[in-house]
């Protein structure tokens, strides 16, 4: 996927939390697109870390202007874990994030093809790139709607 995010004071590629690396700009990025991939698995944290993390990062993508997140928290493959996906879950269901997130719609039951695929697209055109890794239902990816509306599961 191209970069989601460019320093809106030397225009080149940055990340969404970081300072620019090519000019140290402090200043919100501008986005680029309105969907954005957030990893949370990578480099192993615990569900509290994830959750710390997945807070920030929704606080700063709504700033910036991004509508939609592909959450990536995995889902305990190796049979033990699990503990990020529950965490966010759980979280998600507690209207945790109800002051950013509107909508949340689990990798699971969102398979390629399925009604649930389709309303999805429907509404937000601009997943399609993203929503082939939901073939058979990912249960460790999410998607976020952020605004401020009701709440589905």
């Amino acid at each position: 996927m191209p970069n989601s995010f460019e320093c809106s004071e030397c225009g080149n590629p940055r990340m969404m939390l970081d300072n620019c690396q090519h000019c140290g700009s402090s200043t919100l990025p501008a986005v680029l697109m309105d969907t954005m991939v957030l990893n949370l698995k990578f480099d192993s944290p615990s569900a509290d870390e994830a959750l710390e993390r997945l807070t920030i990062s929704l606080r700063r993508a709504s700033e910036v202007g991004v509508k939609v997140i592909i959450l990536i928290h995995g889902y305990g493959a190796s049979g033990e874990g699990g503990f990020i996906k529950h965490a966010v879950h759980a979280a998600l269901e507690n209207n945790y994030f109800s002051d950013r997130v509107s909508e949340y719609h689990y990798g699971e039951k969102t398979a390629f093809g399925s009604e649930a695929y389709h309303a999805l697209l429907k509404r937000r055109p601009s997943l399609k790139g993203y929503l082939k890794h939901f073939k058979q239902g990912n249960a460790g990816m999410t998607v976020l709607i952020l605004g401020i509306h009701a709440i589905n599961a």
